[in-house]
């Protein structure tokens, strides 16, 4: 599961572009217990998500004409310029080249060539989120894609991933690693082959859970959405799958022991 020493290829940024910045901030202040903190008066209306005063995401106003409110997933890169070359260089699209925030890094905003949207970080003063893999913080992220195999090669072009193969059922499921160390310890996230009904690639963030059913309770009593209700998957947890009163989803997850 996710940590907080990044290397190259680790998720170490989540952040929220939504409609209504005051009221999703409401909303995930209900169902995680999280704080909103301003990044200051010329960030735009960004600010971070807070657990005892550590981030745990961020949330800002949309941006790009057209797009819809959701989640995106930053992966570390030690150099924004050259993984945005890499990506055009491997059949995917560049929304936002590489620019500097501040003095906090350096960041691109791209999609991959099956059409799920992410983007790289390169850490400058902000190394990355300060806590995960708690209750109520990000402990994994999943790729929904037509072609989990090829999509996964384009992103082992960038960061030098690795992955395996397990059956699920119904599919095959692909647990993903960064480049170096244990396969296991370096794990992160998942790909899925899109299922039925989904007509979008997209990358969807996993945040801890204690109880899932009474996240799934919180998230309708506060304007949010069931996409998929609580559900035991063998040898992984219970999870669940939302969208906030925006529609941007999410997923939840409360670990098996044995993943400890």
């Amino acid at each position: 599961m996710l940590g907080t020493d990044f290397t190259t290829g680790s998720p170490d940024w989540l952040d929220l572009g939504s409609r209504d910045t005051d009221a999703a901030a409401m909303f995930y202040g209900r169902v995680f217990g999280w704080d909103f903190v301003s990044a200051g008066p010329d960030a735009g209306g960004y600010g971070f998500f807070q657990q005892d005063g550590k981030t745990v995401a961020a949330l800002g106003p949309l941006t790009e004409e057209g797009a819809s409110s959701a989640w995106t997933v930053y992966f570390q890169t030690p150099d924004a310029e050259a993984t945005t070359q890499t990506a055009e260089d491997n059949g995917g699209t560049v929304r936002l080249a590489a620019f500097d925030v501040m003095d906090a890094g350096r960041m691109a905003a791209l999609t991959d060539r099956g059409g799920a949207q992410f983007a790289v970080w390169e850490p400058g003063r902000v190394k990355g989120l300060e806590r995960t893999s708690v209750p109520n913080t990000l402990v994994w992220v999943e790729l929904h894609t037509v072609d989990p195999e090829a999509t996964l090669a384009f992103y082992r072009a960038l960061f030098g991933w690795r992955w395996e193969e397990m059956e699920a059922p119904g599919m095959t499921y692909r647990v993903i690693s960064t480049a170096e160390g244990d396969l296991n310890d370096a794990s992160f996230g998942g790909a899925a082959p899109l299922q039925g009904g989904a007509d979008k690639a997209r990358w969807i963030p996993y945040f801890m859970v204690e109880d899932p059913d009474t996240t799934s309770a919180t998230v309708q009593e506060s304007g949010g959405s069931v996409l998929m209700p609580p559900a035991d998957v063998p040898d992984v947890g219970r999870i669940a799958w939302f969208a906030d009163p925006f529609g941007a989803p999410f997923a939840v997850l409360k670990p098996d022991p044995s993943m400890g």
